[in-house]
């Protein structure tokens, strides 16, 4: 996906950029390759595959979702910045929450936002769960891509989420199945499925699911638990 076909395609689900914004994608590209050559943040490099499986697939959370002005936005292990920073180039008045495990992303993302001159925009070092233990219902929105199966990722991100508030899930695909055996867990944190979208990113970049889920009822106090017992025995 080159340049105009970004631009275009985003035209298709109601986004139009300006020259500033696009220019801010110019950056983002350019400062992510310079870095990946230090540090391990995406195997996709290739500019036209940045902005279609990076870019672009980031943006696709706004297709249907019309989400208000000036919201709490947590982005749980958004590693190279996705999908909350593609989203805050577009919608500058959300206020967002980088939360990563790994100092070495925190590093960049925090030279990123620099770079971009963003604001509102706070990248920081911690585990999600730990993060979620402070910061409970903190959050109108709770995103997360491509981090963990949903059956523990509920757990690390619900838990953020204010009541009436979203998580949204960005899923390659498996996310029917992933959906499955979360069902459970999702109810116990006190989220319902509200909606599934399944969809092919253009130029046959492949199939992606959304998963968006509402908050209906507070968390329980005792999650999430310690990493180790989520992973070894998911809700």
């Amino acid at each position: 996906m080159n340049e105009l076909q970004f631009i275009n395609e985003l035209k298709q689900i109601g986004i139009v950029l300006n020259d500033y914004q696009l220019d801010q994608f110019r950056h983002y590209f350019t400062t992510l390759i310079v870095y990946n050559k230090k540090m391990n943040l995406t195997t996709i490099v290739d500019k036209n595959e940045v902005y279609l499986k990076h870019f672009y697939d980031s943006l696709t959370i706004l297709m249907d979702l019309k989400v208000k002005k000036s919201l709490n936005l947590c982005d749980v292990g958004a590693g190279a910045g996705f999908p909350s920073v593609p989203l805050k180039i577009v919608r500058p008045d959300l206020k967002i929450t980088i939360v990563d495990s790994l100092g070495k992303r925190v590093s960049f993302l925090r030279d990123l936002v620099n770079v971009l001159q963003l604001s509102d925009i706070e990248a920081i070092h911690a585990r999600a769960e730990d993060y979620a233990k402070e910061s409970r219902e903190l959050f109108d929105i709770v995103t997360a891509r491509a981090v963990a199966k949903l059956n523990m990722l509920s757990e690390l991100c619900i838990p953020l989420v204010k009541k009436g508030g979203l998580f949204i899930a960005m899923k390659a695909q498996n996310g029917k199945e992933e959906l499955e055996n979360a069902q459970k867990g999702i109810k116990i944190l006190g989220c319902k499925l509200i909606k599934f979208k399944e969809f092919l990113l253009p130029n046959n970049g492949g199939k992606r699911n959304i998963l968006i889920f509402q908050k209906i009822n507070k968390t329980p106090d005792k999650y999430p638990r310690n990493y180790s017992q989520i992973k070894n025995k998911p809700l």
